[in-house]
């Protein structure tokens, strides 16, 4: 640092604030600091600064080895979130931490990390979590989940957004309508349940049994096969995610029923290619980008020392073909 100060006329403190409080430093005097920082080479040692400072800007991520969207999607916003911010991070299985969470525990402390982003999408994972209570700011990221001190939550609105999605459906004009579930131990499926029901009984609607499912495009099949051998049809259904919409799909087209005409379709997630499906998938967007930023915003938060509120994201509806809205 002394090198890239004396290249480029300026002081010590200088180079400092043009690499940590830039808006501190006139145009000119960053434009000139940073050509030398480029010439020469120049990389900050983090573990000088983290000597310095008593600050490592290192983050430990809990999250699952499960190959599904949400998950995914969120451990990835959260990384790309902690980059933004400057902190590097390190991952450990949500797998292992169930198994044994004092060593995972002992594995982050032992990397001096300054907090820990529990990705807790079902209540084994939350349970686990429990095992390391108290000794490093934790955020969790689990719908639905009540917490207590010291635990922060940050999560998707999932009750919102299947709410919406029932909503949009009875303002079409739908009143039968079912709902295949996914995973009874996931928080997200839980919640998604709760806002079906809630939105069909502020209707006045009758609320039918809850069609078992999964996440996956057979179990979709498979129920939709059930829902089939009924006496009669509902005008909608409303899936988990986009992965039973699918399988439900191609249940009503091998039986011959018509999208949206007889039986509108609906899904959650907005998977890749859902504008595509046949007929393009009515669906809730879910705002991964924004979980993983404001779950680092709140960490960060509770590591200086303050106690920010439970946030909660509300996903957005897309509206396509298959519901018969608006287009």
């Amino acid at each position: 640092m002394s090198d890239v100060a004396a290249r480029a006329g300026v002081s010590h403190q200088t180079v400092s604030r043009v690499l940590n409080t830039p808006e501190l430093v006139r145009p000119e005097t960053q434009e000139r600091v940073r050509a030398a920082i480029k010439e020469l080479g120049y990389r900050r040692n983090l573990s000088a600064r983290a000597l310095a400072t008593s600050r490592t800007r290192m983050i430990g991520v809990i999250n699952p080895s499960i190959r599904r969207l949400g998950p995914s999607h969120t451990t990835m916003a959260i990384q790309e979130a902690a980059r933004q911010a400057g902190y590097a991070t390190i991952s450990a299985s949500a797998e292992d931490t169930a198994a044994n969470p004092h060593e995972t525990l002992d594995f982050f402390l032992s990397l001096a990390v300054e907090g820990v982003v529990v990705v807790a999408p079902t209540t084994d994972i939350a349970e686990a979590t429990l095992g390391l209570a108290g000794s490093l700011p934790i955020v969790i990221i689990a719908a639905g989940l009540a917490v207590e001190q010291p635990f922060h939550l940050v999560a998707v609105d999932h009750e919102r957004g299947a709410h919406d999605a029932t909503r949009h459906l009875i303002d079409l004009g739908h009143r039968d309508i079912v709902h295949v579930a996914g995973p009874e131990n996931w928080f997200d499926a839980r919640a998604r349940v709760a806002g079906w029901r809630a939105a069909l009984q502020e209707a006045g609607l009758p609320v039918p049994e809850v069609v078992p499912g999964g996440w996956d495009a057979s179990q979709g099949y498979e129920a939709m096969q059930e829902v089939l051998r009924r006496p009669t049809l509902p005008t909608a259904v409303f899936a988990a995610n986009d992965l039973l919409a699918l399988g439900v799909m191609r249940a009503l087209h091998e039986a011959g029923v018509r999208i949206p005409e007889d039986v509108a379709v609906v899904g959650y997630d907005d998977v890749a290619g859902s504008d595509y499906y046949h007929p393009p998938l009515t669906t809730v967007r879910q705002p991964f980008d924004e979980v993983g930023r404001q779950a680092i915003e709140v960490l960060l938060a509770v590591i200086d020392g303050e106690d920010p509120a439970e946030i909660l994201s509300r996903p957005e509806l897309v509206v396509r073909e298959s519901s018969g809205g608006p287009r």
